[in-house]
């Protein structure tokens, strides 16, 4: 039997960096999936986990800058992976890495990440995700333990192994984030990663050499004390998930640590900064 989903039709105007800052918000709000198009994007929420104030505090539609429509009716989510299948295509990152679905053609790159994202996020095509690969590539993960948080697709913790990883953690509190990040490591025939379902209470007495935290900045700023203490010396920090305009605040919450500020990356609206300590 098909569960019942809430679905949106927003229409955004102009389309982008707005569509990509409307995506992030919904679904920290608990919106699960996400179809882009030429207007805008369609996005999708279970009606059990929906209320008529669901979009109260999604902070663009108040935005002067941009103009955005919407409409919503209730459906049955029946044609899924057929929409994503029309509407995923394969990204390539520093002429490196390819982010593809398993029906989309073997690339030339060097890194291959074949990703069946269904319900979950992190498929590369979000500016966050971009950026982290980016940190990955530039950085030295040979031999390395890494901590993915927040790990959705599991894309994040399948590179770091095939840039030479060899004990990955890919923790996400979202069962089909779980659920997702198993089927995509076995699908790129990953051995080093270990998927959990929970928060950072799981990181009690673990120790890693790197840590990736692609969530949001409200997540992060909690759970900062959790990733310090995990964190081998020397060791590195990545996170993304903001705003630029975010990042003296995630700034002064690592200081209280001792993590410095190392790099900072930026596409669009979005921004992912390295840390050492």
């Amino acid at each position: 039997m098909s569960e019942i989903y809430i679905s949106y039709d927003f229409v955004v105007e102009p389309v982008q960096p707005a569509t990509e800052i409307l995506i992030a918000e919904l679904g920290y709000a608990g919106f699960e999936s996400f179809v882009e198009n030429e207007e805008g994007v369609t996005a999708y929420i279970k009606k059990d986990e929906w209320d008529a104030f669901i979009l109260e505090d999604i902070q663009i539609l108040k935005s002067t800058e941009f103009k955005i429509t919407y409409n919503f009716n209730e459906i049955e989510q029946t044609n899924w992976n057929e929409e994503w299948e029309k509407n995923f295509n394969p990204i390539e990152v520093d002429g490196l890495v390819t982010v593809r679905a398993p029906f989309h053609e073997k690339p030339s790159t060097k890194f291959d990440l074949v990703i069946e994202p269904k319900m979950s996020f992190g498929t590369g095509h979000h500016e966050t995700t971009h950026m982290m690969i980016q940190h990955i590539l530039k950085n030295d993960f040979e031999g390395k333990s890494v901590l993915d948080m927040g790990c959705g697709t599991g894309v994040l913790a399948i590179l770091a192994e095939k840039v030479g990883a060899t004990k990955i953690d890919a923790i996400d509190i979202d069962n089909w984030c779980y659920l997702n990040s198993l089927e995509n490591v076995e699908r790129n025939d990953c051995k080093n990663i270990s998927v959990y379902e929970g928060d950072a209470t799981l990181l009690e007495g673990r120790h890693y050499d790197t840590i990736i935290a692609n969530i949001n900045r409200n997540i992060l700023l909690a759970d900062m004390a959790s990733y310090a203490k995990c964190l081998n010396a020397n060791g590195m920090l990545f996170l993304s998930g903001f705003y630029k305009e975010d990042i003296p605040m995630i700034e002064a919450e690592c200081e209280k640590h001792m993590l410095k500020l190392n790099e900072i990356i930026e596409r669009g609206q979005w921004v992912s900064l390295k840390f050492i300590n």
